[in-house]
């Protein structure tokens, strides 16, 4: 029996064990790893004391307390220190002592004549018990999520080990004496206990419990019978253990500066019910108060475009889409992808390509902004004014220019780059250099004067400022 309670010991030691490593491993990963800084602060007691008094009943003993319609009563009390690790589980240190009285007649009284020998012992025993005990909130654990009742009912179950003095004193129609003495703390004194009690939230400090506990002491001996377990007591049963019931009636006083304990919280109530104030906020709000005039979807009070054509795709602040950005939407572009100008229904004008005697720019020849790298789409235009510069008498002055984005000075030199660039291509492709020379105009030369500043102009606009073209000297 001792080492079955050396076992339960351990295995009620092994949640606190786990516990303190959980919590040991989430302060390193706090220290650790970056939070958003938010109050964690306690917000509730977890600190409280508990005493209370009671009756024990021996009841599986060689001497009971209740036996032969006789009932012999004794006393109990207890004192603990408790401790809320969660809404649902605790730990106690507990202290108890009080005083079993068992057998055929009260120790108090005279041993009754003419009974048989085995029916003239009366048995008393005083003990002293500090046990560790852990306490499950069974009301948390099992309460309704949906349950509005005032919550002030609660059952609890208590369960735990510890070590037992006590000192056995049995009487019969010679005298009383003292039958078995047992010192605390030492491996013969351990001892168990179980049970159940319910509470009643007296106040936010003030608990009141019935408390019902079912002691197993592992010692046959408790009950007064003595240590020889021949004798004429101790062969009234066979059992070896002697263990009693125990009830008693306590209080349970919180301790802390917060308004309620953590054993009376319920976290789910206190999540739903915050759920439920959301929804009820939501419910309130007022969505699309100014309509939507052009069915865009997006509310007007939103809408940055309140006349979206009927059919348009819009963004999310209700502005008609357009992909290539050349001022046409994309409803209307025929080119969605290939920015052109608005006469043209969004789409690109085609380019022959050629240098008439009479023309004085060669269209399409555009840069990427911040740049005088010659795109792949201008060559076929550059190879045939390789072939029209040969083939003619004429000199032609190569000017460059830019948008109106940046600073004079860099701009005129960005035009530079870009007039030479193109010289340079069409001498390595067969023209004539000495027909050839370059001008830069930066930013003075724009194709779109309305687009100083390029803001105000779609994005076409601007590159076609950014442009390389001819003039015949």
């Amino acid at each position: 029996m001792k080492s079955k309670l050396a076992i339960l010991s351990l295995a009620l030691a092994c949640p606190a064990v786990m516990f303190s490593q959980e919590m040991m491993q989430t302060t390193s990963t706090t220290e650790t790893t970056p939070v958003v800084t938010k109050d964690v602060s306690p917000r509730f007691n977890s600190w409280s004391v508990s005493f209370g008094g009671g009756v024990p009943l021996m009841q599986n003993a060689d001497l009971k307390s209740i036996s032969n319609g006789n009932t012999l009563v004794g006393y109990s009390a207890y004192f603990s220190i408790d401790k809320a690790l969660s809404h649902s589980f605790g730990l106690k240190l507990q202290y108890d002592r009080g005083e079993t009285r068992q057998g055929y007649f009260n120790t108090k009284d005279a041993a009754p004549a003419n009974a048989a020998a085995n029916l003239q012992v009366g048995g008393r025993t005083q003990y002293d018990a500090i046990s560790l005990l852990g306490d499950i909130n069974l009301s948390n654990l099992l309460r309704r999520v949906d349950s509005d009742a005032d919550y002030r009912w609660a059952i609890h179950g208590y369960a735990g080990v510890g070590v037992l003095a006590y000192r056995a004193y049995q009487k019969d129609e010679f005298s009383q004496r003292l039958m078995t003495e047992i010192k605390p703390f030492k491996f013969n004194s351990l001892f168990g206990q179980a049970g159940a009690g319910l509470k009643y939230k007296i106040s936010n400090r003030v608990d009141i419990e019935g408390r019902l506990m079912y002691v197993l002491t592992g010692d046959d001996a408790f009950d007064g019978g003595g240590t020889d377990q021949y004798s004429a007591v101790n062969r009234i049963s066979a059992k070896n253990s002697d263990n009693f019931f125990n009830g008693t009636l306590g209080l349970t006083v919180h301790l802390g500066k917060h308004s309620s304990s953590l054993m009376w919280h319920d976290p789910l109530e206190e999540a739903y019910t915050k759920i439920d104030e959301l929804e009820t906020k939501v419910d309130n709000i007022q969505l699309c108060k100014s309509g939507d005039a052009d069915n865009d979807g997006v509310c007007d009070d939103w809408d940055r475009q309140l006349d979206t054509p009927a059919g348009a795709r819009v963004d999310g602040a209700g502005v008609a889409l357009d992909v290539d950005m050349d001022g046409v939407i994309d409803l209307n572009d025929k080119c969605v992808t290939v920015p052109g100008p608005v006469e043209n229904n969004g789409c690109p004008v085609t380019n022959t390509g050629g240098v008439s005697t009479d023309e004085t720019a060669v269209a399409g020849v555009e840069f990427d902004l911040n740049s005088d790298r010659i795109l792949p789409s201008n060559t076929p235009i550059l190879n045939n004014a390789v072939n029209y510069i040969n083939s003619t008498n004429g000199s032609y002055t190569i000017v460059g220019a830019t948008d109106a984005r940046g600073t004079e000075s860099y701009n005129q030199a960005l035009s530079e780059r870009r007039a030479g660039n193109v010289k340079q291509y069409l001498i390595t492709n067969g023209a004539n250099a000495s027909k050839l020379d370059v001008q830069g105009n930066g930013k003075m030369d724009l194709k779109y004067p309305e687009c100083d500043p390029a803001s105000k102009c779609p994005e076409w606009k601007n590159k076609a400022n950014r442009r390389v073209y001819f003039k015949a000297k």
